[in-house]
């Protein structure tokens, strides 16, 4: 509620009146009654009939400052027509009732006044138009702004290969926006037939960790064997011929005890691993069915694979209204008004801590749209994990998870991205103070900054995995966000080897169906653009298509993790508390790995 009292705050005092209408060099709005400020001249104006900003040299540019340097005023209407002497904004100003220079000169003196050369628009006035909504007058033709923009096109014509690169884009814009396309469909198949190539991904990687681990100790071994081997041939023929000792002999028992450690370590690390296969197959057997039946889960409710697209729509829809509520404070606050320069609004007292809310508003806002993401996609996962038999699920599982998140669960969600919250702007405080002091800080202040911002990282996935357990925790027990928490935390230690496996497995598959969409857009990319013969215009449209590939795969993939990881949990609580007899069936979905549990 409070960032809606923000926004309302700011249209009550005035400030998005501001924004919207515009104001004067004089700090009065235009559009208004306006109550005098202290120490400045023509302030207070009434400019009930004067709806629209008019700035005197509106191609005065400072790309710098970002904004125009120009004297503005509130007119009542904006030049029709190109204006060219004085006796011209003398006729504009008494047939149209528009006043184009300073207020306190009358606009029948217009062309004898001394004052006309720094308080009347520069010469030629061009013909304007009012803005929509804003009433700002701008040049109908821009031609003013010429300089600007012959400086782009000098930029990008002088550099020949960036012309190049960016001819290939203009050139190749349909066939981009059909590769990402391609990437969508991609993903979305992706996230259904994932459960057929799960098994092979996986046996795969534990068969290549196993040999080259193997491969790698047998090579140790080798190299030492070889070179104690040469070691001792050589040091024979050296005794022999010389009878004097050698005086490298240190160095070369150095480099053989140095292999001997090598090939001793490895052997140690591929025993272990050897025996951490050995030990936890079943585990792995275990990721392979929670891919299976998350295949599964995408078929039975489809409309999974869409939260993507709904997520995105509420970020960038708090996201415009975030960037608007700011512009609004930025316009709220006592107006100050430099010599020959457009007034500026200074926030001072209590606008400067609400700016400060508005930016923790952004963070935790952002974090409590993805936790209901999270939350929604639990609820419909576990609805379905736990209804025995699947031709009864509800017509619409995640609607209903969405209504029982709105109904009992938000203060659930925000609690839990507030403390996500809590984490991130320490964070985020330490990376900026890190980036002022570059190369200004000693090498201790630098370590020691890193190590802070790197647990801070830490402890922030740490607490994001929890989180989203805790959610689904929440949507099987429906119990407050702290209880959920523990039992998730509990579940989580109690299953510990288990939440490795599939947390080591499960990424590295999903990081191979991301490299795999990535590299089909990439291919199908190379293809499509094989009618240009100059190469160097393949760059940018692939490095776009490629990088919009990745994100779109990471987005699916992720829910397709949050399904994975929800359904973890709910077997796990399934076996914990349903030993299979009768009253106490558990589901049949991991009939294939649920016994290995009471083993």
């Amino acid at each position: 509620c409070l960032p809606c009292g923000i926004c309302g705050f700011t249209i009550m005092t005035g400030g998005a009146a501001r924004l919207v209408f515009g104001y004067d060099s004089y700090g009065n709005t235009c559009g208004q009654r306006n109550e005098p400020i202290e120490g400045v001249r023509l302030s207070g104006l009434d400019h009930t009939d004067r709806k629209f900003v008019f700035f005197l040299d509106p191609c005065n540019i400072d790309i710098i400052q970002r904004k125009i340097k120009s004297m503005a005023l509130c007119v009542s209407q904006c030049p029709t027509e190109e204006l060219a002497t004085y006796h011209d904004l003398k006729r504009f100003a008494m047939i149209n009732g528009s006043e184009l220079c300073s207020y306190e000169l009358p606009g029948h003196k217009y062309p004898q006044l001394p004052e006309r050369f720094e308080k009347c628009p520069k010469l030629p006035v061009p013909e304007s138009k009012a803005l929509p909504v804003f009433n700002r007058c701008t040049p109908v033709d821009i031609s003013c702004y010429a300089k600007f923009a012959e400086a782009v096109v000098t930029f990008v014509s002088d550099n020949s290969m960036l012309n190049r690169l960016i001819a290939g884009v203009a050139a190749s814009k349909e066939i981009i926006v059909g590769l990402c396309l391609l990437a969508l469909v991609l993903s979305m198949i992706l996230m259904v037939i994932i459960r057929y190539i799960s098994a092979v991904l996986v046996w795969i990687l534990t068969a290549l960790v196993v040999l080259g681990s193997l491969g790698g100790t047998s090579v140790l071994w080798w190299l030492y064997i070889d070179y104690r081997m040469t070691m001792n041939e050589t040091m024979t023929k050296d005794l022999r011929e010389t009878e004097e000792p050698i005086d490298d002999m240190k160095t070369i028992k150095d480099h053989a005890q140095g292999l001997l450690i090598y090939a001793v370590s490895a052997t140690v690390f591929t025993g272990i691993l050897l025996l951490l296969m050995l030990f936890m197959r079943k585990r792995v057997a275990l990721t392979i069915a929670l891919f299976h039946v998350a295949g599964k889960v995408f078929i039975h409710l489809p409309l999974l694979a869409l939260q993507p697209f709904y997520t995105f729509l509420a970020l960038s829809l708090f996201w415009v209204y975030w960037i608007m509520v700011l512009l609004f404070l930025g316009t709220t606050g006592e107006m100050e008004i430099p010599v020959g320069f457009k007034g500026i609004v200074k926030l001072t007292g209590a606008l400067q801590y609400m700016t400060w809310y508005h930016a923790v508003g952004l963070i935790w806002i952002s974090e409590f749209i993805l936790a209901c993401q999270q939350m929604t996609v639990a609820g419909a996962v576990v609805t379905y994990y736990f209804t025995r038999d699947k031709t009864k699920l509800p017509v619409t599982p995640i609607l209903s998870s969405v209504l029982r998140l709105v109904r009992y669960h938000l203060g659930t969600v925000a609690k839990g991205s507030f403390i996500i919250t809590l984490v991130k702007i320490p964070r985020l405080i330490l990376m900026y103070i890190h980036n002022q002091l570059k190369g200004k800080e000693n090498a201790c202040a630098r370590c020691m900054l890193k190590t802070c911002i790197c647990c801070l990282w830490c402890l922030e996935k740490c607490l994001n995995y929890l989180n989203q357990n805790a959610y689904a925790a929440t949507a099987i027990n429906s119990t407050n966000f702290c209880t959920s928490a523990r039992d998730a935390f509990m579940i989580l230690v109690e299953n510990a080897l288990r939440v490795a496996t599939i947390n080591t497995v499960g990424d590295f598959v999903l990081f191979l169906g991301k490299i795999l969409i990535v590299t089909c857009t990439a291919f199908a990319g190379v293809l499509a653009l094989n009618y240009q013969r100059d190469y160097t215009e393949w760059v940018l449209p692939l490095i776009i298509v490629c990088l919009f590939a990745f994100l779109v795969a990471h987005c699916f993939l992720s829910i397709f993790e949050i399904v994975v990881d929800v359904l973890f949990l709910c077997f796990a609580i399934d076996t914990k508390y349903n030993n299979g007899t009768p009253g106490r069936e558990n589901s049949l979905l991991l009939s294939a790995v649920g016994s290995e549990h009471h083993k």
